[in-house]
Formats: C-alpha cells, structure tokens, sequence
C-alpha cells in the first residue's frame, strides 16, 4: 500500500525522522571530533601564554606568528617553570593549571566563592615572567588574553582575542601594533597596582611615555577599548595580593 505524501501526517513523520538521523550524526561527529577540539584548545593556551612572555615566531613588524603546534608543547615545557593555582597571597602548584576555565572562576568569584586562579611563571634569558590570564567582555560578546609581568610591575607583553568583534574596529585588539604599546607599561600607579588604560587621545600616539599607565585606543572601538582596560584592572586587582608578594622580594 504506497504512503499518500500529501497528508500534513507524512511531512510531519518525515521532518521527526530528519531531525533524528541528523542529530545523531551531528552528535556522532562532535563525539568523534572531541579529543581534536580538546588538542586544539589545548595548543592554543600554550601557545598564548608563550606569546605573551615573548616566545613566538615573528618575523617583521607586523606579524603575529605563535608558536607551531607541532612543537608548542616542547617549547611550553621549556619555557613554562612552574603553574600554580593562587589563593590570596598563597599559591599551590598545580599542573596543567593552565587548562582551568578562567570565565567559570571568575562566575564562582560573582557568587562569593574562592576561586582557583591560575598564574604561570615563565624563564627566558635568565630572566623571570609572571603570566597571568584574562577575561572580560567587548562591545558585542567576550574578549580575553593574558598579560606578562617582571618583579617590577612592568608589562613584558599581553596577547588579546575576542570572540565577536567589529572587523577592523575592535577585532584589532588582537593586531601587533596595539599589543606591543603594552609592552614595557608600568601597571603600578605610584606605588599602587592598578593597570593599564586604552585612552582615546592620550597625547602619546607613539607610546613614548611608559609610565603614564595609558595605551593609545584604536580608532572607532572606544567601547572594546574600555573592556580591555576594565579586563585588565579587575584582573590585577584579583591578583594583587600574590603581586604584592612579589614587589617585597
């Protein structure tokens, strides 16, 4: 007996069964594809903490050029001396700290919990970094990055991404020429930490003044500009306590 396919019946039977073939091999696909998402994700952290400490692969100027997969690893293991988890002013090693969520840390700080807040400690050319994350929202969705510190309190460099930016407006915070502005900023305010300000004008186009805290914004994302600026004082401010262990030594 053939089907009539003309009844609302047969459209609603044959939608029903679509939505299951193509569900189960979506969900299929995504299992499958899991242990290369979580590789993927993996590298990726490692290759911005090294960037941001200044272990990458630029050629010129302009180009931002991470380390390659196939060997960010190895140069993470190099690199990266030590991982903790920072509790105030204490801190517990931790390894592979660096794969903690740092947006649900920052929710369990929003609900009055403590929080496990992950911090790296770089070594290169005999020289110590303290590399820190960061998460904060743009103008239309979430940006973060990490910042590198020397006992100091000066900038040794940051990296930014973004998920949803306007192109060519505040999806260049991820572009080399606003990052390395950041690089040799004091984030100390006299002898207090505060951070680092994207200003709109700030009379240093050139970045010149390093201890004046502020950063040239970048033209047209004055509100991105203000994310990262609220992004990196309120990480700091996170941060401060173990920071200030740091400046007594």
């Amino acid at each position: 007996m053939a089907m009539n396919t003309e009844k609302n019946s047969y459209t609603v039977i044959f939608a029903a069964v679509m939505v299951v073939i193509v569900g189960s091999l979506l969900a299929f696909l995504a299992s499958g594809l899991r242990p290369r998402i979580d590789e993927n994700e993996r590298f990726e952290k490692q290759q911005n903490i090294l960037y941001a400490m200044g272990v990458n692969q630029n050629e010129d100027e302009g180009s931002v050029n991470f380390i390659p997969t196939d060997i960010v690893e190895e140069e993470f293991a190099k690199y990266i001396k030590k991982q903790y988890v920072v509790l105030g002013t204490e801190t517990q090693e931790r390894e592979e700290a660096y794969l903690i969520d740092m947006k649900k840390q920052l929710n369990i700080i929003k609900n009055g919990d403590e929080a496990e807040l992950p911090l790296f400690i770089g070594e290169k050319d005999g020289k110590e970094y303290y590399i820190i994350p960061m998460y904060g929202k743009g103008l239309w969705d979430a940006i973060w990055g990490f910042i590198s510190l020397d006992k100091d309190m000066l900038v040794q460099g940051v990296v930014f991404d973004h998920k949803g930016e306007t192109p060519g407006l505040g999806a260049n915070i991820k572009l080399r020429y606003f990052m390395d502005d950041f690089t040799g900023e004091s984030v100390l305010d006299g002898s207090r930490i505060s951070g680092i300000s994207v200003v709109k004008g700030n009379n240093d186009p050139l970045n010149n003044n390093k201890e004046d805290n502020e950063v040239d914004a970048l033209a047209g994302a004055t509100i991105t500009g203000n994310g990262v600026t609220a992004m990196i004082k309120e990480t700091l401010k996170l941060y401060k306590p173990y920071l200030e262990t740091i400046r007594s030594n």
